[in-house]
């Protein structure tokens, strides 16, 4: 019977979004090609270049700017436009090394003062952006001085060891734009300028970047002469562009359901890839009251979720279950076992409750049909472990308010992973001050962690570190601040005309992409 439910529950989730899918197929797709031969046209979820009130102005994933530090494909740093680095005075100095004949997109030169004029930006308060925010205290905490050493050579200084400062520093950690496109405060005076392999040609807000390829660019030029992507927010807008060719392919986070990727990879036009993604799901669960102050009962809700069952019934396989709080992509991650099971789950919670069920309430999203759907799905395996649960659809801004003041008992949340600090990541749910732990109202706290976790940030043992960190991951999953659910894939669709659309965690290099030949 369980089975039954589960899969009519998937099954009828998945007729709704093919069908909103297949709506729009009823005509035979026309081509519409661009109209400048040059350009291919993608498509993306949300408006990947925000303007100048943003604090990047634009996504990584165009290529417009550059970091000084980046990371490899296992996530460790790796040189961009600074080709090295030394740590003295066991991590109060950091020395880097900067990229010589590189030019911003305006013909300026890249060097020292331009780094020193993007460090002033810090100087005025953390910026928002719709990525993540550009904040001094996170990138780069106690961080007393930074100075000119030569023109291609800068000093950071802090005032206690930042063994792991690379880390912090990873991609959005370090963003570079020609001081001639900011104001004396660092604002954007207009169209950002960086030193990528491609630049912004033209900007219609909410409705599409052009990007055209900087043929100056040091390193290995762009295939593509010109790319224009286009914000397109409804998924089956994108899956039925895709089919007519008005867009030739789909980027960033959540460019595709699972649902309309299994259909398009039936389609001999089309080609699916996949790769890891930042982004891990979770339940957040209230641990400043009853049942879940309680660990048993949040171990019992982790053992109740059969989370494969989710992973293949909603997301076809396009997910990867995991019982560790971190996100896969970290070069620190643990693979910790997850486990489905029904009979110890019960126990547990019967330890909490007694003969007695409780009610509960599960915040969702009233703007997402398909988290409803998981959310239906959940409720029907916790209503063996005791809990009634009564979902409450509110909008995103509430929610965040209602877990805050902890007038919620369980609600999904999800988290990017910004760099690869893990003690950055790891200290905002199981510090008693983070700011997870705090947002989400889970009241955790270990003392052991505190002192695991404050022993990591000062040591330059990358071993050690490792040591230290997989012992955090295993007190976590065990204790539970949050429960994680699954870690998301970075999906991609591509017509066929396109190779070497291949997805990294974050977006797809675009500037490897090519238009591919005849009888390819």
């Amino acid at each position: 019977m369980k089975n039954f439910s589960i899969k009519m529950i998937a099954v009828c989730m998945f007729l709704v979004l093919l069908f909103l899918s297949g709506c729009t197929e009823r005509q035979e797709p026309k081509t519409i090609l661009p109209k400048d031969k040059d350009m291919v046209v993608l498509a993306a979820a949300r408006h990947l270049a925000p303007g100048k009130d943003d604090a990047y102005y634009c996504s990584k994933i165009l290529f417009v700017w550059e970091p000084l530090i980046t990371r490899t494909d296992n996530g460790m740093p790796a040189p961009c436009l600074a080709t090295s680095w030394e740590m003295l005075n066991g991590g109060k100095e950091w020395i880097f090394h900067l990229r010589k004949n590189v030019r911003f997109h305006d013909g300026s030169l890249f060097n020292a003062d331009a780094v020193i004029k993007n460090f002033d930006r810090l100087k005025y308060g953390m910026r928002l952006s719709n990525y993540y925010y550009l904040d001094k205290d996170v990138f780069y905490p106690k961080m007393t001085n930074y100075e000119k050493l030569d023109d291609y050579t800068i000093r950071l200084t802090f005032s206690e060891p930042s063994v792991n400062q690379l880390h912090k520093m990873v991609d959005f950690g370090s963003p570079i734009f020609a001081p001639s496109c900011l104001d004396e405060k660092g604002n954007f005076k207009g169209i950002a300028i960086g030193t990528g392999p491609y630049k912004i040609e033209r900007n219609e807000l909410e409705k599409y970047v052009i990007l055209v390829r900087n043929d100056d660019y040091y390193g290995e030029k762009g295939k593509i002469k010109r790319f224009m992507i286009k914000n397109i927010p409804n998924p089956d807008v994108r899956f039925s562009a895709l089919k007519a060719q008005e867009i030739l392919g789909v980027t960033d986070m959540n460019a595709l359901t699972s649902a309309l990727a299994d259909q398009l990879n039936k389609d001999k036009q089309f080609k699916i890839a996949v790769n890891k993604s930042t982004i891990i799901r979770y339940l957040y669960v209230n641990g400043g009251r009853y049942p879940f102050n309680d660990v048993r009962m949040r171990q019992a809700v982790s053992l109740i979720i059969d989370r494969d069952e989710l992973v293949n019934g909603f997301f076809l396989g396009y997910a990867k279950a995991t019982g560790n709080i971190l996100n896969y992509t970290s070069p620190y991650y643990l693979d910790l076992p997850y486990e489905y099971n029904k009979k110890k789950a019960q126990a547990l919670a019967h330890e909490v409750l007694g003969d007695k069920r409780q009610k509960v309430t599960f915040l969702i999203s009233d703007m997402d049909t398909f988290q409803k759907g998981e959310a239906e799905l959940i409720a029907y395996w916790l209503k063996d472990i005791g809990l009634d649960v009564n979902l409450h659809a509110v909008e995103g801004g509430v929610a965040g308010k209602l877990k805050r003041k902890g007038e919620y008992d369980i609600a999904f949340g999800l988290q990017g992973l910004p760099n690869g600090d893990a003690y950055s990541f790891l200290s905002r749910y199981a510090l008693p001050d983070g700011p997870l732990n705090i947002s989400s109202s889970s009241h955790y706290k270990n003392i052991k962690v505190e002192r695991l976790l404050e022993k990591a940030k000062y040591t330059s043992s990358e071993e050690e570190k490792h040591t230290l960190f997989d012992e955090v991951q295993k007190i976590l999953a065990v204790e539970l601040p949050v429960i994680p659910l699954f870690n998301d894939m970075n999906i991609v669709a591509y017509n066929k005309r396109l190779k070497n659309y291949k997805p990294l965690i974050y977006g797809v290099d675009l500037s490897k992409v090519e238009l591919a030949e005849e009888n390819d």
